[in-house]
């Protein structure tokens, strides 16, 4: 089969760069969707957390959502944010992409945004299995669906293999977007830029020959 022209898009549901990002990865969705595929890959930020975050390390990712913000202008719940006790694991999110992937491939970016959203505008806890579920049935999926995909063993080991493609094609922070023309591929951004400074180069990888043009 011949390779094709792909625009990966490597980030994390509870990265606040990607949020911030969100705005980008949408216009380059509305700009180049009927050109070329833009696929996900969930990155793998901090999965399988297990201890609760300590009031310093609360502080310290509370000032990247200000800066975040600052930047990009896009709404944080800060009031309340990262309450105490909380486990900052994000492999249950990640997970959660991939079930409604699984389910309807349409709704994977639209998903991911609106678990995005809840995070960091709304402070719902997005690590909970029912919050991701409820999220779900918004984009028209049935939360028993959902549940059973997001539970089971095979989407489980899907997650991981996101995280291990992330970590073998040596992507190390979110976002990172990836243009693939055939074998070759190329580095668009590795961490938050405007779409205005991204466009220019998108347009140069579009112009060059396809893989089937080789």
């Amino acid at each position: 089969m011949t390779p094709q022209r792909i625009l990966w898009y490597f980030a994390d549901p509870m990265c606040s760069w990607c949020w911030g990002f969100a705005p980008v990865i949408s216009a380059i969705r509305d700009s180049y969707a009927d050109r070329v595929k833009i696929a996900l890959m969930l990155g793998g930020l901090r999965p399988g957390t297990t201890e609760p975050m300590t009031s310093e390390g609360r502080e310290e990712i509370l000032q990247h959502w200000r800066d975040v913000h600052r930047m990009t202008g896009q709404p944080f719940a800060f009031e309340g944010a990262l309450p105490e006790g909380f486990v900052y694991d994000t492999e249950p999110p990640s997970r959660a992409v991939i079930a409604v992937g699984e389910i309807n491939a349409a709704a994977v970016f639209p998903y991911f945004k609106s678990v995005q959203e809840a995070f960091y505008a709304q402070g719902r806890n997005v690590v909970q299995a029912d919050t991701l579920a409820d999220l779900a049935v918004q984009h028209n999926i049935d939360k028993a669906a959902f549940l059973g995909r997001f539970n089971s063993d095979d989407i489980r080991k899907k997650t991981q293999t996101h995280f291990q493609i992330a970590r073998q094609s040596g992507v190390r922070g979110f976002p990172t977007v990836v243009l693939q023309n055939g074998t070759t591929g190329t580095l668009l951004t590795h961490g938050y830029r405007p779409f205005a400074e991204l466009q220019p180069a998108i347009d140069r990888w579009l112009a060059q020959p396809g893989p089937q043009d080789e």
